[in-house]
């Protein structure tokens, strides 16, 4: 099973505000990204999740939370571990399973990703929660795709290509 991490990244690494994004809604962000995780199950953490009720992405959610919960959402699981995580995925048969965050989330699961999905927003902006640093050494910069007010880029790990 791969495991991908999806982000919209300022240049600071700025990724959220108090739940929001730090800039303007790109809505060609929004579109290429919920349909690169529709029918695959995505793991976020558990305000990022909150955040999103109105309008959850993937075929089912893995909410991570150090403490165990019940969710009024039919598809949401709860995980306490990028171990547990990756089990319920396995449970429901994935073949990818997406990170889409928050920061803390992001750290947890960056050094057991194959991939990355990095929509790189121009400009420095205030904010709360950051992707983390990664080591451009161990990544290998597969494409990039201009869109209106970002760019697209596709990372594979270069011990997994």
């Amino acid at each position: 099973m791969e495991l991908a991490s999806v982000a919209a990244v300022a240049e600071n690494r700025a990724i959220g505000l108090d739940g929001e994004l730090p800039w303007d809604r790109l809505e060609g962000d929004k579109e290429q990204y919920r349909a690169r995780v529709a029918g695959h199950p995505v793991i976020l953490g558990r305000r990022t999740f909150e955040s999103m009720l109105g309008d959850l992405p993937g075929s089912a959610q893995v909410v991570m939370s150090r403490t165990e919960r019940e969710f009024d959402v039919p598809m949401a699981h709860h995980a306490a571990s990028v171990e547990e995580a990756v089990e319920v995925l396995e449970e429901l048969g994935a073949e990818v399973g997406y990170v889409l965050g928050g920061g803390k989330v992001y750290e947890l699961f960056q050094p057991h990703l194959d991939r990355m999905f990095l929509s790189r927003v121009s400009g420095s902006y205030e904010a709360d929660s950051f992707y983390p640093e990664f080591d451009e050494a161990e990544w290998r910069l597969l494409e990039t795709t201009e869109y209106d007010g970002f760019t697209l880029e596709e990372w594979v790990r270069t011990d997994r290509d």
